[in-house]
């Protein structure tokens, strides 16, 4: 009996070093003031869970809504910590949360040089605008297509994760987290207050060797699972981080949130010049042989998409990657306007702004510059010359087919003969980042069941009227 209790004791007492050296976030925040019902259920319902949490992310699909989240997030923030609140955007598209903000009575206001009006609001901002703004003065800060942090070593992660280090409430809101991209999770953990990234790999990773099975579906580059740390470290990313495409992966019915056809065609041009000291065109295999590749098409190709985009008698969105290109497409399609790096931030809004009015019909860009948090629905057809970056493809074409886009959407691939490697790794992408998402809800709804249950247990043993 004695050896029994002796052995219960000591699988307890390890049970309990276990649960010591778990990881998950930690509450920071409080419960929601005001929940308004212009919010679907599922909107309702993540806005209490990271008000409740203080610190967190939502990792939303484009069309769900993050806008409001994100308003009503920071408005019941500035209520109850009674000072103002930030919200970073990309280019173009502070003019569009400040409208979003009007149209469900939030009081906000757009900020340039780090001042605004009337104390307690929030502000919105771009991200380049963030070095005229001080910390000191917010409550709270929310980060609007917060993917940008995933560059690692990048001025901006840095300059963000810093400005946000001593706010005491923090949202992050993107489409794009990838699930298997363990540096985007590290990076935004850490611009929260969770674990770093450099302590979170060493939580729950260590280095692939040579003999690693290349099957492992969760990995980042040269870092694996460790033993049996998987369950364990979607749990802890579950515990601040929520992600959904559609309202049913967190339980609720998706109502009007089903996505209308995506219509995607491939069209393949011939260049009309060899490439030098070959007899016939092959496949481009060397990134310097692919950008080759795409210079020395640049006329087949825009030939082909100012063709395309003038037949179509709609809003068109023409993308592309080189300035080149740019200028080529809007010399070919009639009435179209480009916009490119060199332009100002003042002339990007606007022209964004009259596209999505309607003034503008042809609008001629880079996923770089337009891919991220703009909202098109009224556009439903547009032209894309391939890369390799899936962000930009996934982002470019979120940009019309989204949640309250009411036609099929027709995007025409552009490439020539020797990018057949380029689109054959795009498509790649594209297929292992849905089973990716598909995966991560399904191991978060998993983790949720199991919260769910010992939260019952819990309060079975412990009774709130004890």
């Amino acid at each position: 009996m004695k050896k029994r209790e002796k052995e219960n004791k000591a699988a307890s007492s390890y049970a309990a070093f276990l649960e010591s050296k778990r990881q998950l976030g930690g509450n920071h925040g409080f419960e929601a003031i005001e929940i308004p019902s212009y919010l679907f259920d599922f909107q309702s319902s993540l806005v209490e869970w990271s008000l409740r949490r203080g610190r967190a992310a939502i990792f939303a699909d484009c069309g769900l809504g993050k806008t409001p989240m994100q308003l009503v997030w920071a408005d019941n923030v500035m209520r109850h910590a009674g000072g103002p609140v930030l919200v970073l955007t990309p280019l173009g598209v502070t003019r569009q949360t400040v409208h979003e903000g009007e149209k469900f009575h939030v009081d906000t206001v757009r900020s340039q040089d780090g001042t605004w009006e009337g104390g307690s609001r929030v502000v919105v901002a771009n991200y380049e605008r963030l070095h005229k703004f001080d910390p000191s003065k917010f409550v709270g800060v929310v980060c609007d297509e917060s993917s940008i942090l995933k560059n690692f070593d990048g001025v901006t992660k840095a300059a963000v994760t810093e400005f946000m280090r001593r706010i005491p409430y923090r949202l992050l809101c993107t489409a794009t987290a990838a699930p298997n991209d363990f540096i985007e999770l590290g990076t935004s953990s850490e611009a929260i207050g969770e674990l770093g990234f450099m302590d979170m790999i060493g939580r729950f990773f260590k280095k692939q060797t040579a003999t690693t099975s290349r099957s492992d579906e969760f990995r980042s580059g040269t870092y694996r699972f460790r033993g049996h740390a998987e369950r364990d470290f979607w749990r802890w990313v579950c515990s601040w981080g929520r992600a959904v495409r559609k309202p049913s992966d967190i339980g609720f019915d998706d109502g009007k949130f089903i996505l209308p056809k995506l219509r995607t065609t491939e069209h393949i041009v011939s260049a009309t010049t060899k490439r030098e000291g070959w007899l016939i065109d092959m496949p481009a295999i060397t990134l310097e042989e692919q950008r080759d590749e795409r210079r020395r098409t640049i006329k087949e190709r825009c030939e082909l998409a100012a063709e395309l985009a003038t037949k179509h008698k709609g809003a068109t969105v023409s993308w592309c990657h080189l300035n080149d290109e740019g200028h080529m497409l809007e010399s070919m399609i009639e009435g179209s306007v480009e916009v490119e790096g060199a332009d100002t931030d003042e002339r990007k809004e606007e022209i964004f702004e009259a596209f999505e009015k309607g003034e503008i019909k042809k609008l001629v860009t880079k996923p770089t510059i337009a891919g991220f948090g703009l909202n098109w629905q009224h556009c439903h057809h547009q032209t894309f010359f391939p890369s390799h970056s899936f962000e930009q493809w996934y982002q470019a074409i979120r940009r019309c087919w989204r949640f309250g886009q009411k036609k099929e959407v027709r995007v025409d691939v552009i490439s020539s003969e020797g990018e057949s490697g380029v689109v054959a790794n795009l498509r790649r992408k594209s297929e292992a980042a849905d089973r990716m998402f598909a995966q991560l809800v399904a191991l978060m709804n998993d983790t949720l069941r199991i919260e769910k249950q010992e939260n019952i247990i819990n309060n079975q043993q412990n009774p709130s009227w004890l």
